[in-house]
């Protein structure tokens, strides 16, 4: 399997660099993976696809400001972009300069910002180190919100707000999980009053995700690293939901990775740790009977996934109508529910 067959052409005005006014002012498409159906909706309107008997799964990660400016002692302008928190004051980046700095060498975050010391290099990444009070202050007090690198523009005051999801708790991502940039507290409770139960998961999203795969043969390509949680009350919903009858709808690819992953021994089972579980068609799903998803980049690893999820054709039949229609793509854009 080659990673051109999941290239496309999109046009630039499609991607969203702004999100909708609302949340939920956002499309929806559904598309049934059995059928082939495809029918044209708008967010809000996803309730009526869902049955009292499922399972809701959302991904409760919280990003932080995880981009930095600063210098570096020679005077040369850096940015820094956080791939990982790995402790209070280790994580792995990404880092743009003129010049790359060495091993030992520091760097002076903006505006009186920490002094970072560059530990080591691994491969595209960056060990670093922040002194006192730690990467989390640090982000908070100096960091701007990550956007994307296919949104052109900085980083606004509304960024703070739209991309994080409603329900973000768990500090740690430096990417947004954005498929649940589409509910809002409203959306939420039409859910709880018509029953549909709801559980979460923890997956701190990395900038790695936006990483192209860079060869060829999709099987040699080297997944990048998430850390995940799924507990046991997870397990025992599923369970319940499956006893039911009910669908485990998964918000997010990052949701559905979180089952996977808690499911590759067999059976849905509490899982926390590192996760580079990468799925392509031919995979067979555990837990996951139906997602809600945003627009994926082309020959990402994120659209090689709902390809394995909804059938390749599907997804090239899906993405060409959106086209046609003229969807908003990738994280501030539109979204589809898969069903099967």
């Amino acid at each position: 399997m080659k990673v051109s067959d999941f290239e496309f052409e999109l046009p630039r005005h499609l991607i969203a660099d702004y999100p909708t006014p609302n949340r939920t002012d956002s499309r929806l498409l559904h598309l049934d993976a059995g059928t082939g159906e495809l029918r044209h909706l708008a967010f809000h309107q996803l309730p009526s696809l869902l049955n009292v008997e499922d399972l809701m799964v959302f991904n409760n990660t919280r990003v932080i400001a995880a981009r930095f400016y600063g210098r570096k002692e020679t005077g040369g302008q850096v940015e820094i972009l956080l791939e990982r928190v790995v402790g209070n004051h280790e994580a792995v980046a990404q880092i743009r300069a003129s010049k790359y700095p060495k091993p030992g060498s520091h760097i002076q975050i903006e505006k009186g910002g920490p002094v970072v010391t560059v530990l080591g290099r691994e491969g595209d990444f960056y060990q670093l180190r922040f002194p006192d009070p730690g990467v989390h202050q640090a982000a908070a007090d100096y960091g701007h919100m990550p956007l994307p690198p296919y949104i052109e523009r900085a980083d606004e005051q509304l960024d703070q707000d739209r991309y994080q999801t409603v329900y973000a708790k768990r500090e740690g991502a430096v990417a947004a999980p954005t498929a649940g940039l589409h509910f809002d507290e409203q959306l939420l409770q039409t859910l709880e009053e018509r029953g549909i139960a709801r559980v979460e998961v923890t997956l701190h999203v990395g900038a790695g995700t936006f990483q192209p795969v860079r060869v060829e043969d999709v099987k040699d390509h080297i997944m990048h690293k998430e850390y995940i949680e799924v507990s046991d009350a997870v397990c025992v919903a599923v369970d319940q939901c499956k006893k039911r009858r009910g669908r485990i709808v998964a918000v997010g690819t990052t949701s559905v990775r979180s089952l996977e992953t808690a499911a590759s021994i067999g059976q849905l089972a509490p899982y926390q740790g590192d996760t580079d579980i990468f799925i392509v068609p031919g995979y067979e799903f555990q837990s996951v009977d139906a997602m809600v998803t945003n627009f994926h980049l082309p020959g990402s690893t994120l659209l090689m996934l709902v390809s394995a999820f909804a059938g390749i054709d599907n997804i090239r039949r899906a993405y060409a109508a959106a086209i046609g229609e003229s969807y908003r793509f990738f994280s501030y854009g539109d979204a589809m529910l898969i069903t099967r």
